[in-house]
């Protein structure tokens, strides 16, 4: 343990996640979409928050490329930085959390160990991995980025479906298959979900 670790001492908060759920009239939580890029991650994520803050609740998108701007900047993506990715981005979704919010991260998030790494920050309930399952050969060909491309070309090496692995969710508390179901139904797949589990309060 470094010098700086034995200095740092935990402050509780004085409002609890009860308060906060008393307020927002909703349960905090956090939807983990991952799946292959092109997959409709972010697409089905956005559309899911869209609709949850039209109901009155209390959110926040954590999508990958944006974090990879700021708070992940530093970081390549290599495996090690794959997994510190995934790290830094569990940690702050556990903060919204704390603070009662529904985060909704939208990330490939390739690894299954990592994504039970992150599983671990929080209460059995309130991790929800949704696993976006597209087919690489349909995501291949959506290819929004051009990202595809550039692998199958040599450009972009370490490319999660073509020359880096992605690790299939073995229990994903829920499956939403985007090569066959468009935006909409996906999203009611997503809310039907999360209501029948009584995440949600008021009239849905």
């Amino acid at each position: 343990m470094g010098a700086n670790k034995l200095n740092i001492t935990w402050h509780d908060r004085v409002l609890t996640k009860s308060d906060y759920l008393k307020r927002n009239g909703h349960q905090p939580l956090v939807l983990w979409f991952t799946g292959l890029s092109g997959s409709g991650k972010s697409t089905l994520a956005h559309a899911v928050e869209e609709e949850l803050f039209r109901k009155g609740c209390y959110t926040y998108i954590l999508d990958g490329d944006n974090i990879r701007h700021g708070l992940n900047s530093d970081l390549g993506f290599s495996e090690a930085d794959r997994r510190e990715n995934i790290r830094r981005i569990g940690e702050v979704a556990k903060l919204f959390v704390d603070a009662g919010i529904i985060v909704l991260a939208a990330f490939i998030s390739p690894y299954r160990e990592d994504r039970e790494r992150v599983r671990a920050l929080f209460e059995p309930a309130e991790f929800i991995e949704v696993f976006v399952n597209c087919d690489l050969a349909v995501c291949e060909s959506r290819d929004p980025k051009g990202l595809y491309r550039k692998a199958r070309s040599g450009e972009l090496k370490q490319f999660t479906g073509i020359d880096s692995p992605y690790e299939v969710p073995f229990r994903p508390e829920l499956v939403v298959n985007t090569a066959c179901y468009g935006v909409e139904d996906s999203v009611r797949a997503v809310l039907a979900f999360v209501t029948e589990r009584g995440f949600l309060g008021g009239d849905w």
